[in-house]
């Protein structure tokens, strides 16, 4: 089973890219996602031991959360001790899983992939890509989303320049949907047959 790695900043089209493989019938294990669910599971009593402001009715609230970060950035080492564990272990369990299913090619689309030496656990890597005035323009568009924001983000990521550096595969969602789409094609398309 060949393992791949999505991963790119803020607002260049990750998640739109990573459904694009999905439709393909690539299964896709989504860090995000996983995340959001651990604030209503397993995260909740952990989260809540260290950031108490976050706790609103039985669930972690991402936007207290968030605001608590952006004011004390030195308090996200405590978080991602406590969430980066869950989230491998659901990752773990997605891959034993369609290891179990006998899927020749699965994606695991992780934000921070190499920021958290995410690429060692994948075989490729695709980065997801786009001109900094599109995604700065994606960015702002977001409901709730501020300059400041948008900075303190951009502050934890690694510049795009090295992540496309360091890539397999670029997709660039600049140049349209279709293009994109005919990428993702490409790329399930050579990966075919080369799987263990």
């Amino acid at each position: 089973m060949i393992v791949l790695g999505l991963t790119g900043s803020i607002g260049t089209g990750k998640s739109t890219t990573a459904a694009m493989f999905h439709d393909l019938g690539v299964p896709v294990h989504d860090a995000d996602a996983t995340v959001h669910d651990l604030y209503r599971t397993d995260a909740v009593a952990p989260v809540a031991e260290h950031f108490p402001e976050a706790l609103k009715e039985g669930v972690i609230d991402r936007k207290t959360l968030s605001a608590t970060l952006a004011r004390f950035p030195d308090r996200f080492a405590a978080l991602e001790a406590i969430i980066h564990p869950l989230v491998r272990a659901r990752e773990k369990a997605f891959l034993d899983a369609e290891r179990d299913r006998g899927s020749p090619l699965v994606l695991l689309d992780i934000p921070l992939l190499y920021e958290t030496g995410g690429e060692g656990r994948v075989d490729k890597v695709v980065v997801v890509t786009c001109d900094p005035d599109i995604q700065r323009q994606r960015v702002l568009a977001r409901p709730g989303m501020t300059e400041e924001k948008f900075q303190l983000i951009l502050s934890r990521q690694m510049p795009d320049a090295e992540k496309r550096r360091r890539a397999d595969f670029l997709i660039d969602t600049g140049r349209g949907l279709e293009a994109a789409r005919k990428a993702v094609e490409e790329i399930v398309e050579s990966l075919k047959g080369q799987e263990d």
